[in-house]
Order: structure tokens, then C-alpha cells, then sequence
């Protein structure tokens, strides 16, 4: 079994609503889940760290990802739940339909990508230990890895440590899914949520850097 992080016991990982999530994401859903001066801090974020020419994976994507429109990067690839939002997002080159909670290993090769993201979704992740263990092995070393997340959420499908931490417990404990992980180093833990405070929804990152992934080897199914 893949490790929880230090000090957090399975429970930590339940979820109110266990039903399969192929069930719940079975529907698309064509809303975004932030406001728009959060989603523009996602924005700055990506043009910040992911260079133009780059092979983009987008982590739990949907129909929308956010990514600069001024910029082109060589390849994005999506992976999410639902297909027909992914077949309608206009900056993936191709996407997959994949369960992580069900299979974390992730169907690419070792250091496929230039850069990933997680957009508000890394708190429905039920083995993220797993999830960024493979996400090391496959981008290139020093590429960027940046997690965003807000304040919302689907309550029924958020594991239970995420809702037992506030803000900044948030940040602390995705910086420990990354520890616990390796294969990640320079890791930063940001606060850009738009000014002035409680004009917008809040929008939080935790950035870290590959090492070198040619030598990280997944435990995932072991």
C-alpha cells in the first residue's frame, strides 16, 4: 500500500460521499469554480512558471485550463473524469479520461512533460501521496509542478483532512504530500489571492521543482 503522509492516518482520507466518482463526474459540469480574479491569479501563475514551447500536463483538467492565451506551448495534454468537458477545452492537443482515485499511475512515460498543474482539485484526491510520486517521474527534472486552490470545494467528495484544515493548513499539508512523495525540491507555498482581501475568492499555490525523475521510481500497485 502506498504511504499515507506522516502522520495522517487513513481516515484522513474518507471522503461523506464514497460512491465511485466515474458516478458524480459522470455529467459535465460547463461552470468554472472560482471567480474571475482567482482564475486570473491561476493565469499569472502558469505564465510565471510554465515557459512558451513547453509540454503542458493539466492534472484534473475539465473544459477549461486557464493557461495564458497569448502564450503556445508545444503539447497540452488533459487528464480528467469527464469526457465531453474535455473534448470542449480548446487548449489541449489531446486529453485522457482516467480515475486517479482508482489508478494513480499516470499512462505516460518517464519525463514526457515540461510543466503540470492541479487546478482546485488536489482536496478530492484520496491517495495524493501516490499521485505526485508519478507526477515526479514523469516531468523532465526542474520542471514545475503548481497546485492552486481556493476555499471551495464539493464538500461530499473532499477528503476529510482537507476539511479539518484552514487556509494555511492547506498549504502544510500539501507541501507534506510532496515530502512524503520525493522527488520534489524547491518547493514555495503562495498566497495570490486578489486584493483587496474578501473582494474575491482567495487563491492559494504550492509550487515545487522535479528532480531528477529519471531516477524516481513508482510504487504505485506495489
Amino acid at each position: 500500500m502506498t504511504p499515507t503522509p506522516e502522520n495522517l492516518p487513513e481516515k484522513f482520507f474518507v471522503r461523506q460521499d464514497e460512491t465511485a466518482d466515474a458516478e458524480f463526474y459522470h455529467h459535465p459540469r460547463f461552470v468554472t469554480h472560482i471567480d474571475d480574479r482567482a482564475i486570473a491569479a491561476v493565469t499569472q501563475l502558469y505564465r510565471e512558471y510554465f515557459p512558451a514551447n513547453s509540454e503542458v500536463l493539466d492534472l484534473m483538467s475539465s473544459w477549461v485550463s486557464h493557461l495564458p492565451a497569448e502564450i503556445q506551448y508545444r503539447r497540452v495534454v488533459g487528464l480528467g473524469m469527464n469526457r465531453a468537458e474535455l473534448a470542449a477545452n480548446p487548449r489541449l492537443s489531446a486529453f485522457v479520461v482516467h480515475d486517479l482515485n482508482q489508478q494513480p499511475a499516470l499512462p505516460f512515460a518517464n519525463q514526457e512533460f515540461d510543466g503540470a498543474a492541479i487546478c482546485v482539485s488536489v482536496d478530492y484526491l484520496t491517495q495524493p501521496v501516490a499521485v505526485l510520486r508519478e507526477l515526479a517521474r514523469v516531468l523532465r527534472p526542474g520542471a514545475a509542478l503548481v497546485i492552486t486552490f481556493s476555499n471551495r470545494c464539493f464538500p461530499s467528495k473532499a477528503v476529510a483532512a482537507w476539511h479539518a484544515l484552514d487556509d494555511r493548513g492547506h498549504l502544510a499539508l500539501v507541501r507534506q504530500y510532496l515530502l512524503a512523495a520525493g522527488g520534489w525540491q524547491a518547493i514555495e507555498l503562495l498566497d495570490r489571492s486578489p486584493l483587496p482581501p474578501g473582494r474575491a475568492d482567495p487563491l492559494f499555490a504550492v509550487v515545487a521543482r522535479a528532480t531528477n525523475a529519471a531516477a524516481v521510481r513508482s510504487e504505485v500497485g506495489t
